[in-house]
């Protein structure tokens, strides 16, 4: 019985009293920043310094995941709106109207990304309609990561303070 209590102790269901939800919570938003619809913010800007190869592999892959994710959004858009809505429409009355805090976490790290979610698609929709390269594709995909970071600092400053308030209003012990 005191294996049982050792991985209960290290993988509390309090989560916003538990290391693992913190790092979850930056890990979601430092991949959320690096991975401009699919490509790595890095390859973006090795393709604006150095160009030639760079910049015409950038395009390519840019046009591979915008096609991609519209697409997915073509053919099966309106079913994952419904289950996303869903889910988090459960989430967030788990959380905030049953009071379960590890509901209120997973909604807290959902909600901001489903907004990014739909930030990428009209991103993406904007990439192809406008058929954006270089300095177009690179301020395009620029302003996209600024959004996704902004979002990402107000989502991480209201789930800091939601966890703060949960931890002095519960107490040490649940």
């Amino acid at each position: 019985m005191d294996w049982y209590h050792s991985v209960f102790e290290l993988i509390d269901m309090r989560s916003f009293s538990n290391l693992w939800f913190w790092i979850a919570l930056a890990v979601v938003w430092s991949t959320a920043s690096h991975w401009v619809l699919g490509v790595p913010w890095d390859f973006v800007l090795r393709a604006r310094r150095e160009g030639g190869q760079f910049e015409a592999d950038l395009e390519d892959l840019v046009r591979i995941y915008t096609t991609r994710l519209l697409y997915i959004a073509r053919v099966s858009g309106l079913w994952l709106l419904g289950f996303g809505c869903f889910f988090l429409t459960m989430l967030g009355m788990l959380g905030f109207w049953y009071d379960f805090e590890f509901g209120q976490a997973l909604f807290l790290l959902g909600f901001p990304m489903s907004i990014v979610g739909a930030l990428s698609l009209n991103t993406a929709k904007l990439i192809r309609e406008n058929e954006e390269v270089g300095d177009a594709l690179y301020r395009r995909l620029h302003k996209h990561r600024i959004i996704v970071q902004i979002i990402g600092m107000i989502s991480i400053f209201i789930t800091a303070l939601w966890g703060m308030f949960q931890n002095l209003a519960v107490g040490p012990f649940g």
